[in-house]
């Protein structure tokens, strides 16, 4: 690939950067022995033994190119998306520290299959007539398949942030969403809409969808190992007759919202802050105009909630989205609504305003509040809407986002709301074999992915984009909740939420130094505990830690061995001497620096 062939790695990775001086950061040293904890060096492992599983499973299933080795296809169910999910976790695995062989083999199949994906095109299929992806974007698809297609994407600025290529499409990419491309009108800036959920850089579709729009130009699906099941191209038509009613704004579009904070996070232009503002306040008002709960029918014609009929609850993927599944021919519900989170996230991340997430915190308190008590005196609680009210009835309240209300709000009422959950009891100071048995476990995983790919037998002409996924030996949840104090990201294409993030200044880098083990086992609104260690018995280390993902918390002093010092700064430095390591207690800010991808050493 021309980018990684022309451009020396060191370039490509980070760009070209000033010394380490532009931005303030206190340096502290500690030379205080501590015993190599088993976490630590089980996070060197996972670190380590990721990285050759990662490029032998690239080797197997992409070619020179970039480009996946599969039957190439059009679709919700095995289409562009689920080719570059392939990927996933491997730029936060780079960020935490894994060796640096990983990102070139990662930017050449991410760029193979942008090129592969603009090549290929549909017959049948209107959208994709001129390539599935069109201008380097998927042409047409709704926000759970785009955001899955995208979160390789989302979490590159974590280790490439000067990467020329990917700030030129994070702008532009954005841009589609903006107005500011005339072949995609996805957005009425009066009515302060996305106009359909069917989207892209093709722009709105404002009819019905047919089931072939969703599922692809026809194929013999015989002798395929179909990831929802069908044995025939009929079974994927059926499964999604029921899926025509796309127009109008729909709460699968706050997905779309990440787009404007990437760019967002590039160099903090307010033109993207402002669109986001503009698009998640107009939520506000419509879920406050809904008795707090969010549609997922606004009509794009005039803004109204629900269309002429008033059905809020209304469109694919909705509040009343039940269809039949036609491979066991039960009626599933497939309400989409977790992936909506995103947006108030994001609004959260660029504006630090917490209205955001007590806005989501009053749509829990709503569903919930339409709670019945069965004839045997159960309380049940629902999670779908139609035409006849309420339904999809359990017995435990609603609580979608929670774990995630928690995180951002730091509060012991959304805490109790979060249910069982082995990294919380963690961090609520129990449960302390938790690091080393989710780090095992995520060693397990990745050697059955190995073993998994290494058995697949199934030539390329069979396979198709999703078959490899669950091979993928990429097991970064462990690390990412130990060493950031973070929530994993899902699928969904949301950016990281982390209460703290490592840079290398030596090798200008993300990610600790190598030897170098974190371990954050306590988060409260304005403290965070984390111990630092170097494994390295010969060699000092040097560490930045900064606060939050992007950089988004201040850091106002930090407590260690008994002494206090003042930070007052998004980061600080850490000199570990040979077999040193300490506990320390910062005391945080949070949501209250602008946000940015940028390295330390690069910010103004």
């Amino acid at each position: 690939m021309n980018l990684i062939r022309k451009i020396p790695f060191c370039l490509a990775l980070v760009g070209a950067v000033s010394a380490f001086a532009a931005e303030t950061s206190p340096t502290l040293s500690i030379s205080t022995p501590m015993p190599a904890p088993e976490w630590a060096k089980l996070e060197r492992r996972l670190l380590a033994e990721s990285v050759p599983a990662c490029l032998e499973y690239a080797r197997k299933y992409y070619d020179e190119r970039g480009y996946l080795q599969c039957f190439v296809r059009w679709g919700a169910n095995d289409g562009p998306d689920d080719a570059f999910e392939n990927f996933a976790d491997w730029p936060q695995l780079h960020a935490l520290g894994a060796g640096d062989a990983l990102m070139p083999v990662f930017l050449k199949t991410w760029n193979g299959m942008i090129r592969q994906y603009s090549e290929a095109k549909t017959v049948d299929v209107p959208a994709g007539r001129d390539g599935m992806y069109f201008k380097e974007f998927s042409a047409q698809s709704d926000w759970m398949h785009h955001g899955e297609g995208l979160r390789t994407f989302n979490m590159m600025g974590l280790s490439v942030p000067t990467l020329s290529i990917y700030q030129e499409r994070a702008r532009r990419w954005a841009g589609l969403y903006m107005g500011e491309d005339p072949e995609a009108q996805n957005y009425d800036p009066k009515l302060k809409l996305i106009r359909s959920m069917q989207n892209g850089s093709k722009g709105p579709m404002l009819r019905k969808a047919t089931a072939l729009d969703w599922v692809g130009d026809p194929f013999d699906p015989s002798g395929f190992v179909a990831g929802h099941g069908e044995n025939t191209y009929a079974q994927f038509l059926q499964h999604y007759e029921p899926y025509g009613d796309v127009a109008g704004d729909h709460f699968l579009n706050l997905v779309a919202t990440t787009l404007p904070t990437d760019a967002y996070l590039l160099a903090n232009e307010p033109k993207y802050k402002k669109w986001l503002v503009d698009y998640m306040d107009a939520w506000l008002a419509r879920m406050k105009a809904n008795g707090g709960v969010i549609p997922s029918y606004v009509d794009y014609r005039d803004g109204k909630i629900g269309g002429p009929e008033g059905k809020w609850w209304g469109n694919a993927y909705g509040w009343g989205f039940s269809p039949v599944n036609p491979v066991n021919g039960r009626r599933e519900n497939r309400n989409r609504i977790p992936r909506a989170i995103i947006g108030f996230n994001n609004a959260l991340l660029v504006t630090g305003d917490q209205k955001y997430v007590d806005a989501w915190r009053a749509m829990a308190d709503a569903v919930n509040s339409h709670a019945r008590t069965t004839a045997d005196g159960r309380k049940e609680y629902p999670t779908m809407h139609g035409a006849d009210g309420w339904y999809g009835w359990q017995g435990t309240p609603w609580n979608v986002g929670a774990l995630e209300v928690w995180y951002w709000s730091q509060r012991a009422d959304d805490r109790a709301r979060v249910r069982t959950s082995e990294w919380i009891e963690f961090l609520d100071g129990k449960n302390a074999g938790f690091p080393e048995a989710s780090l095992r476990r995520d060693l397990a995983t990745v050697a059955k992915r190995v073993e998994g790919f290494r058995s697949d037998t199934r030539p390329p002409e069979r396979r198709l984009a999703d078959n490899m996924m669950d091979f993928n030996p990429t097991a970064v949840h462990a690390l990412q909740q130990l060493m950031w104090g973070a929530i994993p990201p899902g699928r969904a294409g949301e950016l990281l939420n982390a209460r703290l993030r490592y840079f290398d200044p030596l090798r200008k880098r993300a990610g600790v130094p190598e030897d170098v083990g974190a371990l954050v086992s306590e988060l409260t609104d304005t403290r965070t505990v984390v111990t630092l260690v170097n494994l390295s018995a010969t060699e000092s280390r040097t560490v930045v830690v900064q606060g939050g993902a992007y950089g988004e918390h201040r850091i106002d002093s930090v407590e260690r061995e008994g002494r206090t010092q003042k930070i007052g700064a998004r980061t600080f430095t850490m000199k570990l001497e040979p077999g040193s390591g300490t506990k320390l207690a910062l005391t945080m800010k949070r949501y209250v620096e602008a946000p940015t991808i940028s390295f330390p050493w690069d910010r103004k």
